[in-house]
């Protein structure tokens, strides 16, 4: 069967800088993990094809840069999203504190009108790293239970369920689906988005477990 046949769901990761986005999409895509990554910039792209329901889907993951996007730029990697994970760095009360930008961020530029209903999950990665954890697991699910979201624990190290919070969201997705799937975008191989940084801007070694 040809990909032009199979459903096609647009699952974001966003989060902060070196929370581990790279480092979950590879661990669910490729079964890998390395602790040295360049960093991300604009988007990168990962594909996963997996049975729900008995049938076939494939996962078009978007890993978004850590930084700010705003604008028309912002538009293009929210816009048709199908679900969304906010991602952030157990070891880093930080990445959490900014979980609530990225929320409202996300949908204010994607334009989704019922947040309620949309499939938006948040993950605790590197909980491998338990002795230097700044978030408990119970102020995250406080968190989440204020936004009425799921919430997974993950080491894309080790692969603690990963593919569990993947798989989880992604059947919300398409039990909310209306059978109005559309083809799989293309905007990051268009000029304006960069896969590779520039050298000088590649981090040597980031734990992005």
């Amino acid at each position: 069967m040809s990909n032009r046949h199979i459903p096609i769901l647009k699952v974001l990761l966003l989060g902060d800088m070196c929370v581990g986005k790279t480092s979950l999409m590879r661990r669910y895509v490729n079964k890998t993990f390395t602790s040295v990554y360049k960093n991300t910039v604009g988007a990168d792209l990962g594909t996963k094809r997996l049975v729900i329901n008995e049938s076939l889907v494939n996962l078009q993951i978007w890993d978004t840069a850590g930084q700010e996007i705003c604008g028309k730029l912002g538009t293009i990697f929210y816009r048709g999203a199908d679900c969304c994970f906010l991602v952030f760095d157990v070891t880093s009360r930080k990445s959490f504190q900014n979980l609530s930008k990225w929320w409202e961020d996300f949908f204010s530029m994607a334009g989704i009108k019922n947040r309620d209903k949309f499939p938006l999950g948040v993950v605790g990665n590197k909980i491998d790293l338990e002795n230097e954890r700044e978030v408990s697991k119970r102020e995250a699910q406080q968190w989440c239970k204020s936004f009425s979201v799921p919430y997974f624990e993950c080491s894309a190290k080790d692969g603690s369920d990963v593919e569990l919070a993947f798989e989880s969201l992604a059947e919300k997705a398409v039990a909310i689906q209306d059978e109005k799937w559309v083809e799989p975008v293309t905007y990051f191989n268009e000029s304006f988005v960069i896969v590779d940084a520039p050298p000088e801007k590649r981090r040597k070694k980031c734990d992005c477990n």
